[in-house]
């Protein structure tokens, strides 16, 4: 079966192959919601909008698995997306520091069966998943240290669990994978009646 990650992200990239999946990348270039209300909603509609530009995009009929995701923080259920330059991103360490917020992926899955590529007859899975960290209280100058970095830039909220940024976690309750960016445990027992 051929499987394909809609995303570009390394860190999606390094977590499905820490699973032991072969897959290749394929970007979409849609154009995400921001405007949703709710988290779990903006998540969910990202990840499905991604995956199903992916499929349409391959003209292929073997067995094909499409898995797109998207990740966001939210504090006080307000969405903190990717920040657009620095001064964004040291005002949303800010509002994070020494406080809990919650980090909210979703992930849509769509496998379209060998030989087929009706609408009618592919099988889809679309779920979020929701992990709230608290964080050390930050000082100015170490917010501006780290937003010197880059790091920040291309990171849903700000910053990135999985490097330097780990330093600032004072807890977490659920998934570690969902902040870096793909519930990969959860995606598996979702994909696993596929894979055989």
């Amino acid at each position: 079966m051929r499987i394909i990650l809609a995303s570009g992200s390394p860190r999606r990239r390094e977590l499905l192959e820490q699973i032991g999946l072969e897959f290749e990348i394929l970007v979409s270039n849609v154009e995400e919601e921001a405007d949703l209300k709710s988290p779990e909603k903006l998540v969910e509609t990202n990840s499905r909008q991604k995956a199903e530009a992916v499929l349409s995009a391959v003209s292929s009929r073997e067995e094909i698995l499409v898995i797109g995701a998207d990740t966001v923080v939210a504090r006080r259920g307000i969405v903190l997306g990717k920040p657009s330059d620095k001064k964004t991103a040291a005002r949303m360490l800010e509002k994070l520091s020494g406080r809990t917020h919650q980090v909210y992926t979703g992930v849509t899955v769509l496998h379209c069966p060998e030989g087929t590529d009706e609408p009618s007859k592919i099988q889809r899975k679309t779920f979020s998943q929701v992990t709230k960290v608290k964080l050390f209280p930050m000082a100015r100058d170490e917010i501006v240290k780290y937003v010197a970095t880059g790091d920040p830039l291309d990171k849903a909220g700000a910053y990135g669990i999985q490097g330097i940024f780990a330093r600032y976690v004072e807890r977490m309750e659920g998934d570690y994978n969902n902040v870096v960016g793909l519930p990969v445990g959860r995606l598996y027992q979702e994909i696993k009646e596929w894979l055989v």
